[in-house]
């Protein structure tokens, strides 16, 4: 009971300031039930005058609401399929930045972190050059043995996690009544988003996280020449504290420095764009918040990723099926595409993939013959969306965040060099992984995960036929007694057909095989 009231306490505050930066204005009357309309239009009476534009008063609305609202915005801003493309374009718009917090505060909560004094590990450390909502990064000059070393070291606000506790369980609320009330909200899962926002931001919380994102990404692309991230000082990382290596950079979106430094934007838009593909069919792990002020470029036009705090990962199906669809879309075969789409079971068999192929015809012939800075990904991306939900295809969160990251990669590129072909760049990287994941050696690197997944079932045959007789045996004595006496009474005889468990499980074995 008090949970719910704390709830609505909480909701009515937000409604107030939506209500005052005029953003119950901007629904539309006609989409309002006509008993509704004078509470809208009362509600609207009350904005401020100087509200701005639709975009404007959002990013206001969000703003005052605090920190986690303004994840909340960021993140719906990876998610156009729930919001549409226009207002997820409007919510990019939010800058999360905040006043920093005082200087002393952001020294003792290092040295708390750290386990020692803070001239014990650096011999400077400079004011805040970046806050938001959860950590401020500072520049500071740390002891590496003998060396000394320019370092950033991010540093977690104070009380961010019970702030965002209290907001989360609110927007939790939110989105089950959404649910209880509407099928499109069920289709389009806002629970799960808020579930998602959630482990984000835990994740984001402790910086150890991170740290290892940033480690384990330093691994795989240690042998791409192009990019790199920063690398981390671990024994002056903590989980309030992260240390990494300054990056004495150029950020992607100052084109006059990257020209007055000789670097060659159309080369380097294409390694922006392919190093985000191999990140994710190769590895699949990729960076998820890819904007222009966490990218920089170093004077031999080396890419380097900051700000590795929200990551995302494609399971080995997710990839086939990413590969296949951008692969279907270059070379036109859009029946390819939506037999991918039954095959991974993501739109219901009750459609045929026939109509489906004419769906995805639709959208792309509208990428082809045409020049590449006539090409819209945002727009064709809409139409997807549209298209999946007409075929009852529901939302796969870490899809939606691969391709709205796509979208900014391509917007981060195409900054770069005008006529840059987002298709063109990408089907080198598309074609190595097909080749590679699809053809014979793929096959034989399949068969072998196949063979150890059937050779670890094997190793639960015992239990599973123990499992049979047993259930054999309470069959046959239920039935032959009737079922008239409790089952510890009766007498469980032996199974009347022993070996048929084993031949049904070799049965299935052989079947297995034939198919590997």
């Amino acid at each position: 009971m008090f949970a719910g009231l704390r709830h609505s306490l909480h909701l009515t505050y937000v409604g107030l300031v939506l209500m005052r930066e005029g953003v119950f204005a901007l629904i539309p009357r006609a989409e309002v039930p006509p008993p509704l309309r004078p509470l809208l239009w009362l509600l609207s009476i009350f904005a401020r005058r100087d509200a701005g534009d639709r975009g404007q008063r959002i990013v206001a609305a969000l703003t005052r609401l605090g920190p986690s609202y303004v994840k909340l915005g960021q993140f719906l801003a990876t998610r156009p399929d729930l919001v549409g493309f226009s207002l997820a374009k409007d919510l990019e718009a939010l800058q999360d930045r905040m006043p920093a917090f005082p200087q002393a505060e952001a020294e003792a909560r290092v040295a708390e972190a750290l386990g020692k004094p803070l001239a014990d590990v650096f011999d400077s450390f400079g004011p805040a050059v970046a806050a938001a909502s959860i950590a401020q990064v500072h520049k500071a000059m740390l002891r590496y043995g003998d060396e000394r070393r320019e370092v950033a070291v991010k540093v977690l606000r104070p009380g961010v996690a019970k702030i965002f506790t209290r907001d989360i369980k609110a927007q939790h609320y939110v989105a089950s009544l959404m649910e209880r009330f509407s099928a499109e909200a069920r289709r389009l899962k806002p629970s799960e988003v808020i579930e998602t926002l959630e482990r984000t931001v835990k994740l984001e919380m402790d910086l150890r996280f991170e740290a290892s994102a940033l480690s384990e990404m330093a691994e795989n692309v240690a042998q791409d020449p192009e990019f790199r991230v920063p690398g981390v000082y671990w024994e002056a990382t903590a989980r309030e504290c992260l240390t990494l290596e300054w990056i004495d950079g150029i950020k992607l979106n100052d084109n006059a420095a990257i020209d007055a430094a000789g670097i060659d934007r159309v080369a380097l838009a294409r390694v922006t764009m392919q190093s985000f593909l191999r990140h994710a069919l190769r590895d699949g792990f990729f960076h998820a918040d890819m904007h222009p002020g966490n990218l920089f470029v170093l004077r031999d036009g080396t890419l380097v990723a900051v700000d590795l705090g929200i990551m995302s990962r494609l399971g080995l199906k997710e990839r086939r099926f990413l590969a296949e669809i951008l692969y279907g879309f270059i070379t036109r075969d859009y029946m390819r595409i939506a037999q991918v789409h039954f095959d991974a079971g993501y739109v219901p068999q009750k459609h045929r993939v026939e109509d489906f192929a004419q769906a995805l015809r639709a959208v792309g012939e509208k990428i082809h013959g045409r020049n590449a800075a006539d090409i819209s990904m945002a727009h064709m991306l809409g139409l997807l969306f549209e298209i999946t939900g007409l075929f009852d295809m529901a939302t796969r969160t870490e899809l939606v965040l691969l391709q709205k990251t796509m979208v900014v990669v391509e917007g981060v590129s195409r900054h770069l060099d005008p006529d840059f072909n987002m298709w063109k760049a990408a089907e080198p990287v598309i074609r190595e992984w097909i080749e590679r994941n699809l053809g014979p050696v793929g096959k034989l690197e399949e068969f072998g995960r196949d063979t150890a997944s059937l050779l670890r079932a094997a190793t639960r045959l015992p239990e599973i036929v123990e499992r049979t007789d047993r259930a054999l045996g309470e069959w046959e004595a239920r039935h032959a007694l009737g079922g008239s006496l409790p089952l510890e009474q009766r007498a469980a005889p032996a199974p009347r057909y022993p070996h048929l468990v084993w031949w049904v499980i070799a049965a299935a074995l052989v079947a297995i095989a034939i198919r590997l």
